[in-house]
């Protein structure tokens, strides 16, 4: 048993070894042995491969495999800082950031904080690059987390009156700097259409082609980034209504978001206390409010 696992473990480190230059596999590897050496150990040849080639395969098609992975994961941080860029990046970030994961899902957990240590990735346009991928992280977020049954009417008015409520695992609130969210929208619906639009012995030239996208202009955003029947969506909100859902999710009570909101909006009791009403009757519609378990907080993020 220790034998397998030691083969095993040599074994997956030669096919999770970054590719060279030419996505060939390297002659050496991270010791500094030798590939070829390496490769005759774990592997025989046939008659038209040798061991080298054989694993040479395994470790193109893994790699081939997260790349693409990842990039389907980070359509908008590509658009952002370029095609070029976003490959090499994408290989950097990989190789330091290796999947340690049984999903691919998780390939881009780590990459918010590799790229805040990195910034030289995304030194043209740092905060709008950093809140796309904070976008694009949320939406798989919210895509895959679980899902709580939502209050009925009379839970809700329990909760409300109990002075507690919950919001779904699945929601994740975003404080921006950038309307990204229109810009991922746009990227996810031209890179749709060419997809649907396009044939396999297209899809080279599709892929190559330049595609530029209007900067957005900076301006703060309040966003919820939600899920409903398996789509994920984008909501905006205003910045009082964020900071509600922010301290709910958070778990304060209700009095204590909604007094420390009244007093920073002295003079618009009546017109805030509608809009509140208002709010929470959508977010109660959109099923946001679940079943009260200590455990169910949702995460939020906020720029630095």
């Amino acid at each position: 048993m220790s034998q397998l696992l030691e083969f095993q473990r040599r074994l997956s480190s030669a096919v999770m070894q970054p590719l060279s230059r030419g996505d060939r596999m390297r002659r050496s590897a991270r010791n500094q042995a030798s590939m070829e050496r390496e490769a005759e150990a774990l592997v025989k040849p046939n008659s038209r491969l040798s061991s080298l080639e054989r694993l040479e395969i395994y470790n193109q098609q893994y790699w081939f495999r997260i790349l693409s992975c990842f990039a389907e994961d980070f359509p908008g941080l590509r658009a952002v800082v370029g095609r070029a860029r976003f490959e090499r990046l994408m290989r950097a970030y990989l190789a330091e950031c290796p999947s340690r994961s049984f999903t691919l899902r998780n390939l881009g957990a780590q990459l918010e904080a590799w790229l805040r240590r990195n910034p030289e990735w995304i030194r043209a346009a740092e905060r709008l690059a950093l809140d796309m991928v904070r976008l694009e992280w949320a939406h798989i977020e919210a895509f895959d987390s679980a899902c709580e049954p939502a209050l009925t009417p009379a839970e809700l008015e329990r909760g409300l009156a109990g002075g507690r409520l919950n919001l779904q695992p699945y929601i994740r609130l975003l404080e921006l700097r950038y309307a990204v969210d229109d810009l991922l929208i746009e990227v996810h619906n031209r890179e749709h259409s060419e997809d649907t639009s396009s044939n396999a012995a297209q899809d080279r030239l599709t892929r190559s082609r330049v595609r530029s996208y209007a900067k957005p202009l900076p301006g703060a955003v309040y966003l919820a980034v939600h899920r409903s029947d398996d789509s994920v969506y984008y909501k905006r909100l205003e910045p009082v209504a964020y900071q509600i859902l922010e301290a709910i999710g958070a778990g304060r009570s209700l009095r204590e978001a909604l007094d420390a909101l009244l007093a920073h909006n002295e003079g618009r009791g009546t017109d805030m206390i509608s809009s509140v009403q208002q709010w929470f009757a959508n977010w109660a519609e959109l099923g946001w409010f679940c079943r009260p378990e200590p455990l169910l907080l949702a995460r939020t993020s906020r720029y630095a």
